[in-house]
């Protein structure tokens, strides 16, 4: 569909985009995301509460996920033309499995004991496990799932599916371990992995032959050097998303945090559809401003507000920086957009979850103030240059 202006988003919906292939690939992308967050509210516990380990390991161990985002990145693009791109997946998703599961032995046995060691080893192979699962599933399959005029709203659902899961995983881990334990919520976070490696498995995706000479190491679907500065603003302001999960926050605040993802999908349609990025982008951070402030608030409502006011400007900051990377990318580096896109979101929180954790000590205001800050800092970078910048060098 032709924009009516190249700097508003519009994006109108197509049902035929919907069909089973498709819902199976976003289903599998919220299974897979889901099974990674869920171990974010109750990791941290565990590893303070049950195995002694101070703020800084526990930040450091949080934090090293977003190491292992970047680690295959670069061999990326020749896995998946070397071998079939889903079966590239399904390893990557059964690897995710098996780190999940490590937690469960090493817990269980003992001959065994929680290390440190361990624990970093574990995050830092989870997170290389997962950021080539999402690369090759959001660079390559769910883009050929449907056809080229779809593409954009393709991978705007599959991101919406991706931002459920920050709420949805989080809700589903605190309520498997006060119902069961963490025995147990590892077991559902494991099939989650494996229920994502079936409906991958179930979508058929045509042969494709290698290219010849492909290169071991390659920049395509892993990085897009050109989208710089939007990578750093994005990375700051989902540092601030890693500061906010690094609270001690509860199924309510989770469950507010998901009604504010809902309003901003509504408020998407409707409010800004054909609005410019840079007052949508400006709006979204407002928005987390506002929720941090109201975190310092004492009043109990404070905690259904301040979520819900995060979840609905991060939802809106989403859905604008995704078009953002789509709109610099030239017509053969769609992929590799996502795939930058998805390193910045998920290593901003994961660097976020290092400050919070192991610099922040879960000071409510230290927590509020940083957040307010850095977002501060990065609504500056914003208006000031990076959506100048994106105007001078956008392609669509």
């Amino acid at each position: 569909m032709k924009e009516k202006n190249m700097e508003a988003q519009s994006s109108i919906a197509h049902i035929r985009l919907w069909h089973r292939d498709f819902w199976f690939m976003v289903i599998a992308n919220y299974l897979m995301t889901s099974s990674v967050y869920m171990l974010l509210p109750i990791l941290p516990l565990w590893l303070k509460n049950v195995n002694g380990f101070g703020n800084l390991e526990t930040g450091a161990a949080m934090g090293v996920f977003g190491l292992g985002l970047v680690c295959f990145g670069p061999l990326c693009s020749f896995l998946i033309q070397k071998y079939r791109r889903n079966i590239v997946c399904v390893c990557a998703v059964f690897f995710m499995a098996l780190s999940v599961f490590a937690i469960h032995l090493v817990e269980n046995m003992e001959a065994f004991s929680v290390t440190f060691e361990f624990v970093l080893c574990q995050r830092f192979l989870l997170g290389a496990a997962f950021g080539l699962a999402q690369m090759v599933l959001i660079s390559t399959l769910i883009i050929d799932t449907c056809e080229s005029c779809q593409r954009t709203e393709a991978n705007y659902g599959a991101a919406w599916f991706s931002r459920f899961a920050m709420s949805l995983g989080p809700l589903t881990g605190i309520v498997c371990c006060s119902l069961f334990d963490f025995d147990v919520m590892l077991w559902v976070a494991v099939g989650s992995s494996l229920l994502a490696i079936f409906m991958i498995v179930t979508v058929r995706f045509p042969f494709r032959a290698p290219a010849d000479n492909i290169p071991l190491f390659s920049l395509d679907r892993f990085f897009l050097l050109r989208g710089f500065p939007l990578f750093i603003n994005l990375f700051l302001l989902t540092a601030v998303v890693g500061i906010m999960f690094s609270c001690s926050l509860t199924e309510i605040s989770y469950t507010a945090m998901m009604g504010g993802f809902l309003l901003s999908l509504v408020a998407r349609r409707f409010v800004f559809q054909n609005a410019e990025l840079k007052s949508e982008a400006v709006c979204g951070m407002i928005l987390v401003v506002a929720s941090y402030w109201v975190l310092l608030s004492p009043l109990e409502v404070a905690e259904y507000i301040s979520p819900f006011l995060f979840g609905t400007g991060l939802g809106i900051l989403g859905s604008c920086f995704l078009l953002l990377f789509v709109k610099l990318s030239n017509h053969c580096q769609r992929g590799t957009s996502q795939s930058t896109f998805m390193i910045a979101w998920e290593g901003g929180v994961a660097f976020g979850l290092f400050i919070g954790h192991s610099l922040l000590s879960e000071n409510k205001v230290l927590l509020a103030v940083s957040g307010i800050g850095i977002t501060v800092v990065a609504m500056l970078v914003y208006i000031l240059f990076t959506h100048k910048w994106f105007t001078l060098n956008k392609n669509r």
